[in-house]
């Protein structure tokens, strides 16, 4: 299965994206966790010790990989670079997760970056072409990792939101571009849900069979991100929500091979 992740700053889109691969590793699937969120601190929220986070440089930055994998060199780019031993090779390994960071697709101005554009786009295409394990993206509040032609090999976009007008505006915005995109499906985790007059205020803006569960406030999960060796009892306090999540998105978006 391969499972994007948006949703607008501050909701906790990482948060649910470092559990979902921590419960995806505890049914014995191998798993791809790929930050693709310049500002997102997966590699941290997965457990990864902070001084090993610090080193792992984003994919894109590795100026020496794309020169190589660039055929041709010179004024010749390649535009599908093969890419899939780039994706093992520099994974940071822990348990049956293998963590990705991939950077951030580059903007126009006076330097060329066609070379670190077409590798980022062949990363993201052989991940959710190529590789048999599960995939979990955690991208920006838009989805602009995702090409036309990549996102239609997306089984499902998740956007998290939280109770709040502009969060679920975003939100529609995201289904929208995801529509154009033609991704298979698309769905909706609630986080923070302080009490059913919220809960009330995510069923009147979406479909029931659109939303994969809710997830109440925790000043638990708020405090997490003072200290990383919070993040096992985050894990703990978003046990039972998160197992839902797990078992409305399997029965919803369908099973999974590769355990």
């Amino acid at each position: 299965m391969k499972i994007a992740i948006s949703g607008k700053g501050g909701v906790g889109k990482t948060t649910i994206a470092a559990n979902l691969s921590r419960i995806f590793n505890q049914n014995n699937y191998q798993v791809f966790a790929v930050d693709a969120d310049p500002d997102a601190n997966l590699a941290t929220t997965l457990g990864i010790p902070s001084d090993e986070a610090a080193k792992l440089k984003p994919l894109v930055e590795l100026e020496d990989v794309i020169e190589d994998k660039n055929a041709g060199g010179g004024a010749f780019i390649s535009l599908n670079p093969k890419v899939e031993d780039v994706l093992d090779d520099y994974a940071y390994s822990l348990d049956n997760i293998k963590f990705l960071r991939m950077g951030e697709a580059k903007q126009g101005g006076s330097e060329c970056y066609c070379k670190e554009n077409s590798f980022l786009r062949s990363l993201i295409e052989s991940l959710l072409v190529d590789k048999e394990e599960i995939v979990i993206l955690d991208m920006g509040a838009g989805i602009e990792h995702l090409s036309r032609g990549t996102a239609q090999d997306v089984d499902v976009l998740i956007i998290v939101i939280e109770p709040s007008q502009v969060s679920i505006e975003t939100a529609k915005k995201v289904q929208e571009m995801a529509a154009d995109l033609e991704i298979p499906a698309v769905k909706i985790i609630a986080n923070k849900v302080y009490n059913e007059e919220a809960e009330s205020m995510i069923k009147e803006n979406f479909y029931a069979q659109d939303i994969l569960g809710f997830i109440p406030f925790s000043q638990e999960v708020v405090s997490s991100s003072m200290s990383q060796d919070r993040q096992n009892k985050v894990l703990s306090s978003l046990e039972a929500s998160i197992k839902d999540i797990y078992n409305n998105l399997l029965m919803k978006v369908g099973d999974v091979e590769g355990s």
